[in-house]
């Protein structure tokens, strides 16, 4: 009855978790020797809160997260095009948090050792291939010294993220990540909040934007935060930028030029840039949608099922949701086959949908209509689009990422014991 993961990441992790609170074996195998608190900031949605409380998780959630009150998108001149309350302050009875997702992830990868055990999590173990049988599955994995071991489970699941060798087997034609243009620059900087000192800021056009909000309380002292932000720019798709690695350091004379005069009375994006000690780059991928993320009993979860451009700050919720929907299909069907199908089943087209919808600029696409009726400068963004349009397309997203208020609220948990 053991679940095999292939992956350590958010999705993996949360997976142990979600197993262990049902009484489930699981091992985890991931394919680097030493974990570590690797990337930049991320957003945890309401959904995803709620499901990390419900594994007992509420206080260090609280620690190492900054409770996010606004989501703000603000016109290249520095005039607000659309500004909104998040989390408590909008009436969920979850907060949506502001977080490193390397502390994240360390927080999980802890938690697991100390509620499973330290012979839980495998590392420097890479998936090879697995093999399917009647009654169970093979998994064949690789160390660091090139042995390889064979692992039998009941089922597999592939949180192994964007380059993920499960996916490959079952899609061996597939082919590398997709490029659709816009390239970002992430770091982190020490700095003052603005706005409501929790409000995660978007400023610019869909063709050149930047992004900042903090991961960090205040110093008491000084008042400074850890700000983490993101600059990105839209390239024509002729270019080569690579495969997708989060981890590629650059210097910031590659890009601050092109936002030289992004300085407002309430922002300095150049010095803000000029603050972090380490800038990253990385070219936003995706891949297509797929029609299966099982086989027989295998199946995809996590980025490594559908990976989606980060304009909805959805893709670690939406892993940790995923990992909780299995669990609920765990607890229905049994550890095997027949619940990797009802997962699918229930999940795979509305996932499908969503990593067009934010191929297609997902919430932020307002800022598309706004540039095409006035380009982008105006005074009153009512004399440019009614608010009501507004709020009606934040909410189709919402909707469609799962974090509409009102029904995450009034819905059941997604796993009760």
């Amino acid at each position: 009855m053991t679940v095999i993961v292939a992956g350590g990441g958010i999705a993996g992790m949360a997976m142990a978790l979600t197993c262990h609170q049902l009484d489930i074996p699981v091992v985890v195998h991931e394919s680097v020797s030493q974990l570590e608190p690797l990337g930049v900031g991320i957003n945890l949605q309401p959904n995803a809160v709620r499901e990390l409380y419900d594994l007992g998780l509420r206080e260090p959630l609280e620690e190492i997260g900054v409770q996010a009150k606004e989501w703000a998108l603000v016109g290249r001149n520095g005039n607000d095009v659309w500004a909104e309350p998040r989390g408590l302050d909008a009436g969920y009875q979850w907060p949506q948090y502001s977080i490193h997702r390397g502390q994240l992830q360390m927080l999980l990868y802890r938690e697991v050792v100390r509620r499973l055990g330290s012979s839980s999590v495998v590392t420097g173990s890479r998936l090879a291939r697995y093999q399917s049988h009647a009654d169970s599955i093979s998994a064949h994995f690789v160390n660091e010294a090139d042995e390889t071991a064979e692992v039998q489970g009941s089922v597999l699941i592939g949180a192994d993220g964007l380059h993920s060798a499960v996916r490959s087997q079952m899609h061996p034609d597939e082919g590398p990540p997709i490029w659709g243009g816009p390239v970002m620059w992430r770091g982190t900087s020490q700095a003052k909040p603005i706005r409501t000192g929790a409000s995660f800021v978007l400023v610019g056009k869909l063709e050149q934007r930047f992004v900042c909000y903090p991961i960090s309380q205040p110093d008491p002292q000084t008042g400074l935060a850890t700000i983490n932000w993101i600059a990105e720019l839209t390239y024509d798709t002729a270019q080569d930028w690579g495969d997708g690695d989060w981890n590629t350091k650059v210097p910031i004379d590659k890009f601050l030029h092109e936002f030289a005069d992004w300085s407002f009375d309430w922002l300095d994006v150049p010095e803000l840039i000029k603050g972090a000690s380490d800038v990253y780059e990385y070219p936003m991928v995706d891949r297509d949608p797929l029609p299966n993320w099982v086989d027989e009993r295998c199946l995809l979860i996590g980025d490594a099922a559908h990976v989606m451009y980060p304009v909805g700050s959805n893709g670690a919720s939406q892993a940790i949701v995923d990992t909780r929907l299995l669990g609920a299909e765990f607890l229905r069907h049994g550890v095997g086959p027949a619940a990797l199908v009802a997962y699918e089943t229930a999940t795979l087209k509305n996932m499908n949908e969503l990593i067009l919808r934010n191929r297609g600029a997902g919430p932020i696409g307002i800022l598309g209509l706004v540039e095409e009726r006035c380009g982008g400068v105006f005074e009153r963004i009512e004399d440019v689009i009614p608010r009501k349009e507004i709020e009606e397309y934040m909410s189709k997203y919402k909707a469609a990422a799962g974090f509409a208020v009102d029904s995450l609220n009034d819905a059941p948990p997604t796993i009760s014991l």
